[in-house]
């Protein structure tokens, strides 16, 4: 059975086309996919992301619980700070990609991918095995309401949230429009702005009015259409994509995430470091088709006649106006930012250009 956000009947009054996705029944747009796509990077736009998952872990060894199953260091996550981290196997292959809030003290909320919740939550709780934590799955209660593009910043503001102060990648409790939540300063556009975590039974009457507040800031709901392209832009992962359980998160180009002084041990931290060490046989890289053709979701990557790689993630990108991609490639040294590869696409070799990552200037960090 397919499953509905709570706000289901507000994108299908809305004309919203609905399309099933990871087991959800979700809009993938309203209008079109460039419009609502130049909405955000221009103005504001509103998602419904109320099928992401949300997991509240709690307790005396929350800290020692959450230090063993991501290779990011919770000890130094500050009061309403947000780290990005990944939820490794045995072998350091990415089970998920995840955003963790410290709530409070031994509090913490873990926001993990809607495809993704019955494997994080299986796994997370075969690791709790001898240590008092708690882990409560969330996600069936609560909405997420994202507000992203230059304009957020100003419609919350009108909206009442006190914003000053308030950096990237920190969580707030608030009070807008008399509702009580969570407002996160993050997203998954490469642009500013809000993620707000609410109690269902409240979600509609807050998706109406930032809609009416959003009026005179050129606000337009948005669909998953524009949130991948979005995304893409900056070249941010989408997992089953660009993250798999056979990928590493070295391969994947998110070292810089990765604490090279934790102490602590954690699932696939021998195979992670030696990545580090040593180096990986593939790499993730950014590419931008030298002609009008498009390099889709598992099209072969070609240097010099010898098969490298694959595609994961392609699309026109409407802030360019070129077709760009992800694709994970062998670790060639001759193949580096400016080399020319081949997609092939009907049988036929196009040329790409390898170039660098994002393919936008991110306006995400404050």
């Amino acid at each position: 059975m397919v499953k509905e956000t709570y706000l289901h009947e507000k994108h299908v009054a809305l004309g919203a086309k609905m399309v099933d996705f990871a087991g959800w029944h979700m809009p993938v747009q309203y209008s079109s996919i460039i419009e609502e796509h130049k909405t955000v990077r221009e103005k504001v736009g509103l998602f419904d992301v109320s099928h992401m998952g949300e997991v509240i872990v709690k307790g005396k060894d929350a800290i020692a619980f959450l230090n063993k199953i991501v290779p990011q260091s919770i000890d130094k996550l500050d009061y309403e700070k947000a780290v990005y981290c990944q939820l490794p196997n045995k072998d350091g292959g990415l089970i998920d990609d995840l955003i963790i809030y410290n709530l409070g003290i031994n509090l913490y909320l873990v926001i993990c991918n809607a495809s993704r919740i019955d494997e994080d939550l299986n796994w997370i709780v075969r690791n709790k095995r001898g240590m008092d934590v708690k882990i409560d799955n969330q996600s069936h209660n609560y909405s997420l309401l994202a507000i992203q593009g230059p304009k957020a910043i100003d419609l919350m503001k009108k909206m009442g949230y006190k914003i000053e102060g308030q950096k990237s990648f920190t969580i707030k409790p608030a009070i807008i429009e008399g509702v009580h939540l969570l407002a996160s300063r993050t997203g998954y556009t490469g642009e500013d702005g809000f993620e707000l975590l609410v109690e269902n039974e409240y979600s509609e009457f807050l998706w109406d009015k930032i809609l009416e507040d959003g009026q005179e800031f050129g606000i337009k709901p948005i669909g998953l259409g524009a949130r991948d392209t979005l995304r893409l832009e900056a070249a941010l992962h989408l997992y089953g994509n660009d993250l798999d359980e056979t990928t590493t998160p070295v391969e994947a180009g998110l070292s810089w995430s990765i604490p090279k002084d934790k102490i602590a041990d954690y699932n696939g931290k021998e195979v992670i470091m030696n990545q580090l060490k040593n180096g990986v046989d593939k790499k993730l890289v950014g590419l931008v088709m030298l002609d009008k053709n498009i390099a889709r979701h598992g099209y072969d990557v070609y240097y010099q006649g010898e098969k490298v790689g694959h595609v994961t993630s392609g699309c026109v990108s409407p802030s360019t106006g070129k077709n760009i991609a992800l694709a994970y490639i062998k670790a060639d040294n001759d193949i580096s930012i400016g080399t020319t590869v081949q997609i092939m696409i009907r049988e036929k070799l196009h040329d790409a250009q390898v170039v660098k990552r994002p393919f936008i200037e991110k306006r995400n960090r404050v």
